[in-house]
């Protein structure tokens, strides 16, 4: 009975679902649209700034990595750093491991919640 009286409904050609295809894809439109200015824009500002700063550091800086290490910077190779943690300490660290100066905010999220 009830595919009987939907095949008669299609059959006389009426637009069950109502309004127009343009219409229906607003919607989809306007949550692309909260993502992006939520989640994405907010995050791409993120990376600007952890990109700025690793690529701002220079020797003598005094740093802690994301794992909680303090140092001051004694030499800057490409992607290394090497920090000084004691006297005539030295370890290399990756510049991304550098996760913002002493006594201020950190500039990278630690990676371990």
């Amino acid at each position: 009975m009830m595919f009987s009286v939907a095949g008669a409904v299609f059959a006389m050609g009426l637009n069950v679902e109502g309004g127009s295809p343009l219409l229906q894809i607003v919607p989809f439109i306007l949550i692309l649209a909260i993502f992006y200015f939520i989640i994405l824009l907010p995050s791409k500002r993120k990376q600007q700034q952890v990109q700025e700063f690793l690529e701002n550091l220079k020797e003598n800086d005094r740093v802690i990595t994301t794992s909680g290490i303090y140092g001051q910077i004694a030499r800057i190779n490409g992607d290394k750093v090497q920090l000084q943690v004691a006297d005539k300490v030295r370890i290399d660290v990756s510049k991304a491991a550098i996760g913002g100066y002493q006594g201020q905010p950190p500039v990278v999220e630690n990676a371990n919640p």
